[in-house]
């Protein structure tokens, strides 16, 4: 059995305070968009519980670490029927890039895996699983636009229809380590500057200061973005993938260094 994890970008990001348990609160919201990775699940008759492999973009890490393995084990913990399994995961969404590749993938192995061995888990328990696993994982049990707040992990359907306009998602290869990002931010915006859906002025992300002054060539992204006509772009989570938003058919973009990940998406 094969499903496609899709990915997302964010539309505004406010770091709103930080809580006693080191997290912090949040406003934001999320979109989901067509690039996706896949990942095929097969049943296994042996004892390794499972056997995980990979293709595509190159998945830093021991296995042990992985989303979609921790999904596996998570769910054995509470069902120890489940059978021992081969899991392949392919991945085309730029790791680390702020689009939630890796959640995507996580919250689709918990889904798939409710699925083919017949769980018959509700998306509400899904979403429970999902969060032990990261705060975003449960938008992609979801999946459809909504605020966020809390860590991320509150989930709010709202009607946004971005379908018509075409995105460019345009990625350096920048690895930005979300826990830096974090740790840079040394004043909070408070919940004075509400994000409003329908008004895309309020639509900032609390990272671009940040990731901006550290790598000047993620902001020289955006402005080309603007200057190519986007009516809106935005660095999507906390970097390093830039997009920008335009009414219809994009135009023609810029030449990029043939090493970035440039990908133009009907939305």
């Amino acid at each position: 059995m094969v499903v496609f994890p899709n990915c997302k970008i964010n539309l505004g990001l406010r770091i709103l305070d930080k809580r006693e348990d080191g997290f912090h609160n949040l406003e934001t919201i999320f979109y989901p968009i067509k690039i996706c990775d896949a990942l095929e699940i097969i049943k296994e008759d042996s004892s390794n519980n499972i056997q995980f492999t990979s293709s595509g973009n190159k998945i830093d890490g021991d296995e042990t670490n992985n989303l979609c393995v921790k999904a596996y084990y998570l769910l054995k913990k509470d069902f120890p029927e489940l059978p021992s399994i081969k899991m392949h995961l392919h991945k085309t969404i730029p790791i680390g890039a702020g689009l939630g590749g890796g959640s995507a993938d996580a919250a689709f192995a918990l889904q798939l895996i409710n699925t083919k061995f017949k769980l018959n888990l509700s998306a509400t328990q899904l979403s429970n699983y999902a969060l032990q696993l990261g705060s975003d994982c449960p938008f992609f049990i979801l999946n459809k636009p909504c605020i966020a707040t809390g860590r991320g992990e509150i989930l709010n359907e709202i009607d946004i229809d971005l379908s018509g306009n075409t995105a460019i998602i345009i990625n350096p290869g920048i690895h930005i380590n979300t826990g830096w990002a974090f740790s840079q931010l040394a004043t909070f915006n408070g919940s004075s500057d509400k994000l409003d859906p329908a008004n895309q002025t309020t639509w900032k992300n609390d990272f671009e200061p940040i990731v901006f002054n550290q790598y000047p060539e993620i902001k020289k992204i955006k402005d080309m973005l603007c200057n190519s006509g986007a009516y809106y772009a935005s660095m999507s989570g906390s970097g390093s993938t830039v997009y920008g938003l335009f009414d219809k058919k994009a135009p023609s973009i810029p030449t990029f260094p043939s090493h970035y990940y440039v990908k133009t998406v009907q939305m």
